[in-house]
């Protein structure tokens, strides 16, 4: 079992960055594919970064690209998701997810592809 707990998550202005973060317990990351969803209010949980059990492979919602940045820190069991030039459609709940893979190339962005879920956190952008 992987225990994933999110951080990070706060009130922004537009324009404005955060960075969050997933601590995991139970299992090491290290063969693990990690991605980020988010869920707005009345909304589908949707794809928003995913990055390879080794670092080398990651894919982004076209909605994020060149904005967001997720990196995974094997040693210290955790996966981050820098996000920058913040707007108010971000705003949601983001929650961090885990798949075991030894595939070097797999960065699934299908939320049912995870089998581990956090419990998310709060981001909420202002205009």
């Amino acid at each position: 079992q992987v225990q994933l707990v999110e951080s990070g998550g706060g009130l922004v202005q537009a324009g404005g960055s955060l960075r969050l973060s997933c601590a995991a317990s139970g299992r090491t990351l290290s063969s693990y594919a990690m991605g980020w969803f988010r869920q707005a209010p009345g909304k589908e949980r949707e794809f928003v970064a995913a990055v390879s059990w080794n670092g080398g492979s990651t894919r982004y919602a076209d909605s994020v690209k060149g904005r967001f940045t997720i990196s995974k820190d094997n040693a210290n069991n955790a996966v981050y998701l820098q996000m920058n030039s913040l707007k108010p459609e971000d705003t949601a709940g983001y929650y961090c997810a885990a798949v075991s893979t030894q595939s070097s190339g797999y960065v699934p962005y299908i939320p049912r592809s995870y089998n581990y879920w956090g419990q998310g956190t709060q981001v909420t952008v202002s205009a």
